[in-house]
């Protein structure tokens, strides 16, 4: 089953070409390495919680849009090598390529699917 890099981040709305030209100069170094596709999705429908929520799990700003992604890999043995070789890779490098947003609010993790409803792409 495949694995999947999920990321939650605060972007500033003046920001959104730039974060797309980030992430079509970026998102391509992780396809390279093995993964099969990667998903940078603008936010549009993120309400307020009452206890918690998107907005809050990265401190965003009036003046910032929720931005959701994820890295999808065939599995984690591929994820582990590609990943590695992604973060060594120069196009990725903050001074080249820097994000558009604060990095120190990004929430990221790695995660094994349990569930898989529907059909697979081929």
């Amino acid at each position: 089953m495949s694995y999947i890099d999920g990321f939650v981040m605060a972007v500033p709305t003046a920001n959104k070409q730039q974060f797309i030209q980030h992430a079509n100069s970026g998102d391509s170094v992780f396809v390279e390495y093995g993964a099969t596709r990667v998903l940078e999705c603008w936010g549009d429908d993120v309400p307020d919680g009452k206890l918690t929520d998107f907005h809050r799990a990265v401190q965003a700003k009036n003046d910032e849009t929720v931005v959701f992604s994820w890295i999808e890999w065939p599995d984690k043995a591929t994820r582990d090598t590609g990943m590695q070789k992604a973060m060594k890779d120069e196009r990725l490098n903050p001074q080249d390529n820097p994000m558009p947003f604060d990095g120190k609010r990004m929430i990221f993790g790695g995660f094994a699917p349990v569930v898989e409803v529907g059909q697979k792409k081929t």
